[in-house]
């Protein structure tokens, strides 16, 4: 018998169509659930990634933090456009450049060992221009226009001001700039990029400026302290600003953050007072362990604070004589072997 109804085939398609539509509605609430655990994964690895700075063995610290860039990378290359990945690579990258790459190049070049400090210093500025990318890209999140803002310093000044304004941002400013001051210092000497990065010293200054101006406590006030230490970057400086404001940091962070000890000596080689700089980096040499939470950044203070006491880097501040005794430089990796051609 012929089917006479017309509505049949109608409820058919109707059913057809709403069972696609759940198929598609459960896809997509999968592929969010798969999002809503990896950014979830993400934030938690950025808070718990701050556990490597209570870590005071050296080598540990750098084998951590090398295996910690590896994840971080594939974390940002699975959520692109989460922040706290963003973050990581910015901290990891900046971090290890001037931990251990920059190390390795000032061991080496203080040693005399122009080869292993040229591979060292390429591998520590690799690292810094990747950080200080990852950086800016974070910043682009909230605000555009970096690449006007950034041809002069008063552009550059109202634009972090204007974009700003929320203590959080002071950890990706802190991070960018920083890696920004150490690149400059790194290239400085560079007969053909170092008038480039000089020239734009500014840009991490106004960064760090506005990192303290938003959390001046961050990172046991090293906004200051790294400041401080650009301001008594000559004798022509701003060397009684430097002084106060290493005073500040030394305070505030009651004398436990040797990395202030050891930036405050470059004040000293800036007014050429052997005494004052060599007291404070036996303070750094001779103390203990000050604060488990600086672990890691007070163990790369007494390490740079060891080779600074060399008769070399003494020499580099216009201290002529014998170097005290402690001053053996530590050991650095050597560059790996080219291999042969078969």
């Amino acid at each position: 018998m012929e089917d006479t109804c017309p509505y049949r085939e109608f409820a058919v398609m109707r059913n057809t169509l709403v069972s696609l539509l759940i198929a598609m509605v459960a896809f997509s609430s999968t592929g969010c659930i798969k999002t809503a655990i990896m950014n979830g994964q993400i934030s938690a690895t950025r808070t718990g990634a701050d556990a490597v700075d209570t870590i005071g063995d050296y080598e540990l610290a750098r084998a951590a933090t090398s295996a910690g860039i590896v994840q971080f990378e594939g974390m940002h290359r699975l959520a692109p456009d989460n922040e706290d990945a963003l973050f990581l690579v910015t901290k990891g990258w900046v971090g290890y450049a001037y931990a251990f790459a920059q190390d390795d190049y000032e061991t080496s070049r203080l040693a005399g060992d122009d080869k292993a400090a040229e591979y060292h210093k390429v591998r520590a500025r690799n690292a810094f221009d990747r950080g200080i990318a990852y950086g800016i890209e974070l910043l682009g999140h909230k605000a555009g226009g970096f690449e006007s803002a950034r041809k002069n310093a008063g552009a550059l000044t109202s634009w972090l001001k204007k974009n700003f304004t929320d203590k959080e941002d002071a950890e990706t400013l802190f991070w960018t700039g920083s890696g920004w001051l150490a690149r400059v210092d790194l290239m400085k000497d560079d007969d053909e990029l170092g008038p480039g990065y000089v020239s734009e010293l500014f840009v991490g200054v106004a960064m760090l400026e506005r990192s303290r101006e938003l959390d001046p406590a961050y990172l046991a006030w090293n906004s200051t302290s790294l400041l401080a230490t650009y301001h008594a970057r000559a004798s022509v400086a701003e060397l009684d600003e430097a002084k106060a404001m290493f005073e500040v940091a030394l305070a505030k962070t009651h004398h436990k953050s040797l990395s202030v000890f050891y930036n405050h000596s470059r004040y000293a080689c800036a007014k050429s007072d052997r005494a004052l700089y060599e007291k404070l980096l036996n303070a750094v040499l001779s103390a203990g362990d000050p604060d488990p939470n600086l672990r890691l950044q007070n163990t790369v203070a007494k390490r740079r604070a060891k080779r600074a006491l060399s008769k070399a880097a003494m020499e580099d501040c216009g201290f002529f004589g014998n170097a005290p005794a402690s001053a053996t430089p530590p050991p650095v990796p050597t560059p790996p072997a080219k291999r042969k051609t078969p």
